[in-house]
């Protein structure tokens, strides 16, 4: 028995990570942009905060629907095929067998232990119905709380990035003063986030900050610049 035991430390949160990552990517930078748009048209900060929190709810609800609504169809996607699967291991037995024998057949197996192991799955319907979905269509039982966890993570998500780059707005005495200090306040948010992100995924620290940062900057820096065409 080793000194030591093995701690298995596999990261299992992607789905939520997903979400903040989509709410907190688009909250830092749209509401920069229009932000930073603005601020090349109008000197009142209040009419900068106004129209970025206005951007700022209707994004998150807006975010947080479309959220709900890609769970919600991951689910009905799910039932779909599994209903599917459940009627073809019954009216097409033989072509069904045949498939588990391919998956295991596709893993080195073969002989009497392949015919033990596909009849073990065959025995139990609710069984080889899972078995199937999982290693012929890969897909994965989707939580049923899982869209409306999705709508809120990704709502809040925007909710707290879209404040970034408002926050100087509400404490500076003009636009222009505002202006400098929010982009150097999403820069480092960006940066932040990324540390963050790569931390928890795997991906690298420094790795994923560049990456949140170029995309964030250049995805902002174009939006700005769009927006200063027409102010």
């Amino acid at each position: 028995m080793p000194a030591t035991p093995h701690i298995e430390t596999h990261f299992r949160g992607s789905e939520t990570v997903r979400d903040i990552v989509i709410g907190m990517a688009d909250g830092l930078t749209v509401p920069f942009a229009l932000a930073a748009g603005l601020s090349a048209a109008v000197t009142r900060t209040d009419l900068v905060v106004t129209a970025g929190m206005a951007e700022v709810a209707a994004g998150a609800i807006a975010m947080g629907l479309g959220g709900f609504l890609a769970a919600r169809g991951d689910a009905e996607h799910y039932a779909n095929e599994e209903r599917r699967e459940r009627r073809e291991i019954v009216e097409l037995r033989d072509r069904e067998l045949g498939e588990v024998r391919e998956i295991f057949a596709g893993y080195g197996l073969g002989g009497a232990q392949l015919d033990s192991v596909v009849a073990a799955i065959a025995a139990d319907p609710e069984r080889w119905t899972e078995f199937m979905m999982r290693f012929e269509l890969g897909l994965e039982k989707p939580d049923r709380r899982r869209a409306p966890i999705s709508a809120v993570t990704i709502g809040v998500s925007y909710i707290a990035g879209g404040l970034v780059p408002l926050v100087p707005y509400f404490l500076a005495p003009s636009v222009k003063a505002a202006l400098p200090v929010s982009v150097a306040a999403t820069g480092l948010a960006l940066v932040a986030f990324g540390a963050v992100k790569g931390r928890m995924t795997g991906a690298g620290v420094l790795k994923s900050s560049l990456q949140t940062l170029l995309v964030g900057g250049l995805a902002a820096g174009a939006a700005f610049w769009l927006a200063s065409l027409f102010g």
